[in-house]
């Protein structure tokens, strides 16, 4: 299927419609348009390594049944053609997976009727239209055909009102900045895609009408007069996260001659309770199907699949809106995936340079970790969750106060302290800061909240450049381990304190994890044998003896870093101590024999899950996470916070403009949705805070083509000017110069040389708007602006009256 819609860079996709119950390709130019009355199959295809396909088939509102049942069946043609490769979704109008409404940028817009009733789907140039659009959500918006009447109207919405060469945008007098950029950008791809770029756009703010007169007397001219108040907002209804992680897996078999679907597990699932010789269902609280189907399933039962999900759902007396996804063994998305606690796949990677097949537990040869890569390859930073070959200071917790740790004993953590750990490292010659809270099992509450305080007075301290982390005893995150280059040592209890006498237990053992220097760590355990596991190296100290244990599951490198850490911890005599063949005192030392973990190595190391990010906004009056699909940077707004799921990580993402009560709950939420997965995820995982304009590579090398520059650290000034309106001046700390980059929009547009403020350059209005003015009235960001050719931004320019 050739690719034919430009605004998709990293993927090519491909509408059709049913007319007459047979597909026909929709017009380019109509992608975004859908008829309620009618179906449609698009096809998406992902342009990388993977070539993942994705096919969605969208139910209209008012189409037929046996539209809806034919839709089906193509699909299922299809993904048998492409040899079952691709995931299958059931898409209702109003209620589109984010996945879905990601595949238009500027909105999707839903006409009513269909092409039987006469509708025709796009015409270029014409303009003998009357509509009226309701738009809804931010992030990925939808505008739906309304009467055109002011009983369609709402305060908390914004609303389009379509007359061919003028294209009216009223905005609710209860609807935020994003909505109204979101809907302007959409009016823009009307105009430019529908109209051929001719139709004007203007704007009518709902709570101050009387500023519009002109544009007041259109709108009355087509609605009438208004009577009566506007009706209240209406709220957007979003499932909550109980909802979404309440699991259960279906088994669909027809081993007995017919079908029977029954109940086999809730959460959490593992993987190895799907079999190949059969097809599941997958039931995510009733907001959310999917059906897996084994590669050695009869064909009946593949071919069923997704009229069996359907058929589930009338069952169950779900909505008829819930979503579903089809698909193949070997070929699931990643959001199946999440709802598993283990998912292995064949031939996955292991860290750097290792691998494992299923049910093998054969050797890789390990490729050298080389920290400088990280910086020119952010996607491995992220992947390794390291930032460089590390260096900081380190402060521990005394009288409530910063005690600076000598230099000998970093890395060196008691259980019963709180430390400040401050790294610095170089990024585009410039100094950058993360910050780590490390928390001890037994240390105080008092302590604990200092620690809390006193990185806050280092953060301020830096300007608020660091990343801050707060690491729980045991937690480590790796790139934590990094910067103690193999020399780290946690004890389970006691103080680091100078002329602080710990208690002596005589006996301590230590477990030792890790292959090279950047990945390891020495962990006080329980000193009894039951402690042990064939799979790592331990270090058991006494008085007299310094014992290496070495389980028969451990390599070669791990066995090189334990010897390292044992000269580290004791300067006694060592001795080597294969598993099986321990001397007697060495039992002793433990209390005598006692069952451990000693199963034979299984390479399994957590897989690496797709990252998922979720956009934290109280806009719309209450609290909601909302999550966007296929994301990029430019999905990271500054009005919010935003939190990105790596797995092993939580990301809270600060944005500049993001309010306390949006900061504080987002950390509330990232708590409750660790503790609601389905995939029974652990309550410790790291939750690390990224302000904007501060990230680090363990942040960006999650985003493609991150651009470093598009949020430059700046202190803004507030210059009042003759015209009594205040200007912010921006100091942009890569150039030293000063820049008027808040003039009001009024003072630049339709305004010759002489009518300018002083500071303005008739030929660069645009770069004295503010962000949020420029992309309301160029439909652009600065970036995206910048690299349109010099003719087009000429275009633009003069159609928002700043040529």
């Amino acid at each position: 299927f050739p690719f034919l819609a430009p605004s998709f860079t990293s993927s090519s996709s491909r509408d059709f419609s049913l007319q007459k119950m047979q597909m026909v390709p929709v017009p380019e130019q109509a992608y975004g348009n859908f008829f309620e009355g009618d179906c449609y199959i698009v096809l998406y295809t992902t342009l990388n390594s993977t070539g993942q396909m994705d096919i969605h088939y969208w139910i209209g509102n008012t189409s037929s049944q046996d539209e809806q049942g034919a839709a089906a069946i193509y699909v299922t043609q299809m993904d048998e053609f492409l040899g079952g490769k691709p995931i299958q979704h059931r898409e209702v109008q109003g209620c589109e997976s984010p996945k879905f409404q990601s595949y238009f940028k500027s909105g999707m817009v839903y006409k009513k009727g269909g092409v039987e009733s006469g509708f025709r789907h796009v015409d270029t140039n014409v303009y003998n239209i009357l509509r009226l659009l309701h738009i809804k959500g931010m992030k990925n918006i939808t505008a739906t055909e309304v009467n055109v009447s002011w009983n369609s109207f709402n305060k908390g919405d914004i609303f389009l009102l379509d007359m061919g060469k003028v294209i009216i945008q009223w905005n609710g007098p209860e609807s935020n900045r994003r909505e109204k950029l979101k809907a302007v950008l959409l009016a823009n791809d009307i105009r430019d895609r529908e109209r051929g770029g001719r139709a004007q756009i203007a704007v009518v703010e709902g709570g101050c009408e009387g500023d519009s007169p002109e544009l007041m007397k259109i709108m009355e001219t087509v609605l009438g007069k208004r009577e009566g108040p506007l009706k209240e907002a209406i709220p957007d209804d979003r499932p909550d996260l109980y909802q979404t992680s309440n699991i259960r897996l279906y088994q669909v078999s027809d081993a007995s001659g017919s079908l029977v679907v029954q109940e086999v597990a809730t959460q959490p699932l593992t993987q190895d309770l799907l079999h190949s010789s059969d097809c599941y269902i997958v039931d995510q609280g009733g907001v959310s199907i999917s059906v897996w189907k084994g590669k050695d399933a009869s064909p009946e039962e593949r071919r069923s699949a997704l009229s069996r999900a359907v058929g589930f759902i009338k069952a169950k007396n779900y909505p008829s809106s819930t979503h579903v996804e089809v698909m193949c063994e070997g070929g699931e998305s990643a959001m199946f995936k999440q709802l598993f606690k283990t998912w292995k796949e064949k031939g996955q990677t292991r860290g750097l340079g290792s691998t494992y097949s299923v049910g093998k537990t054969a050797k890789v040869d390990q490729i050298k970790f080389d920290v400088m890569q990280l910086h020119a390859c952010p996607e491995l930073a992220a992947q390794e969750r390291m930032v460089d070959d590390a260096s900081g200071e380190v402060w521990r917790i005394e009288n409530l106060e910063l005690q600076e740790v000598p230099q000998n004993t970093h890395g060196q953590f008691y259980g019963g302290d709180c430390y400040l750990v401050l790294y610095t490292y170089m990024k585009s010659n410039k100094q950058q800061y993360i910050l780590y809270m490390w928390l001890g099992r037994h240390a105080t509450q008092d302590e604990i909240t200092a620690c809390a305080y006193q990185a806050v007075n280092v953060d301020n301290k830096y300007n608020g450049a660091p990343v801050q982390v707060r690491v729980t005893m045991g937690k480590e995150p790796r790139h934590f381990l990094a910067i103690f280059k193999g020399k780290l040592i946690i004890y389970e209890g006691g103080t680091g304190r100078a002329g602080v006498v710990n208690p002596d237990p005589g006996v301590r053992l230590f477990q030792v994890r890790g292959e090279q220097e950047w990945n390891t760590k020495a962990t006080e355990v329980p000193a009894r044998a039951s402690s042990l596991n064939s799979n790592d190296v331990f270090l058991l100290k006494t008085e007299q003896m310094c014992y290496l244990w070495y389980g028969k599951g451990c390599s070669g490198d791990e066995r090189e870093m334990g010897k390292a850490m044992a000269d580290l911890l004791s300067k006694q005599d060592k001795q080597t101590v294969m598993e099986s063949q321990e001397p007697a005192e060495f039992w002793v030392a433990l209390g005598g024999k006692a069952p451990y973990a000693s199963n034979k190595r299984l390479q399994q190391e957590k897989p690496l899950h797709q990252p998922r990010l979720f956009e934290c906004s109280n806009q719309t009056g209450r609290f909601l996470m909302t999550e966007i699909d296929e994301f990029t940077q430019e999905d990271l707004d500054e009005d919010d916070v935003m939190l990105l799921d790596t797995w092993d990580e939580i990301f809270l993402w600060i944005g500049r403009s993001a309010n306390d009560y949006e900061t504080n709950e987002a950390h509330t939420s990232a708590v409750e949705y660790l503790n609601t997965h389905p995939a029974g995820r652990d309550p410790g995982t790291p939750i690390i805070t990224v302000k904007q304009g501060f990230e680090p590579p363990t942040f960006t090398g999650w985003f493609n083509a991150w651009d470093p520059h598009k949020w430059s650290v700046s202190v803004t000034l507030y210059v009042f000017s003759f015209y009594t309106r205040a200007i912010i001046v921006t100091m942009h700390s890569r150039t030293g110069t000063f820049k008027a980059t808040g003039i009001p929009a009024e003072l630049l547009i339709n305004k010759g040389p002489g009518e300018l403020p002083n500071e303005v350059d008739p030929g660069k209005k645009e770069e004295y708007l503010s962000d949020a003015d420029f992309e309301l009235l160029l439909g652009s960001s600065r970036t995206d602006f910048n690299r349109l050719p010099k003719w087009r931004q000429n275009h633009l320019k003069k159609e928002a009256g700043l040529f």
